[in-house]
């Protein structure tokens, strides 16, 4: 399925009070190619193959999301390049549940790393966004926050940017 995905993203400043009352997702992906992005992906129970268009602006880009089977998903890992990036997705509602924000938090060899992205409609709304309080630097131009750049540069080490 095409989608054309437009996102900020921000390293965490301080992390929501309560996060047990947000849907909390279990992430696995790895990554076939970086220009184009090539990615597979388990969320819970659920694997996906991915393709992201390359993009001139680092905020939107086409993005192909195919279902695939676990038996694909365990056949191509050890196929991708880098690390393996595992982390814990909560999905955040923001501005009465118009947007969301999907805090990841990053299992080893990222922890303690933190990054939040929200999605929006548009270009414009995405200049126009006011990041809550809790959100820190962002990030959206930096590739070093990038998940397929923090997978294949496995000289990446986030705790130079605590």
């Amino acid at each position: 399925m095409e989608n054309m995905e437009i996102e900020r993203k921000w390293r965490v400043l301080e992390l929501p009070e309560d996060l047990s009352q947000y849907d909390c997702i279990e992430m696995e992906q790895a990554y076939l190619n970086e220009h184009p992005t090539v990615r597979i992906r388990r969320e819970n129970t659920d694997y996906f193959l991915t393709y992201k268009g390359i993009s001139d602006n680092d905020i939107s880009h086409t993005e192909y999301n195919l279902p695939i089977t676990k038996e694909a998903f365990e056949h191509m890992l050890p196929k991708c390049d880098g690390r393996v990036i595992r982390k814990k997705r909560y999905v955040i509602p923001l501005d009465s549940g118009v947007l969301k924000a999907e805090l990841d938090i990053f299992d080893e060899p990222f922890a303690p790393l933190m990054i939040v992205e929200v999605e929006f409609p548009s270009l414009e709304a995405a200049d126009a966004f006011v990041a809550p309080s809790w959100f820190g630097e962002d990030v959206t131009h930096d590739r070093r926050f990038k998940n397929a750049v923090l997978a294949i540069d496995t000289s990446f080490d986030p705790k130079k940017f605590l």
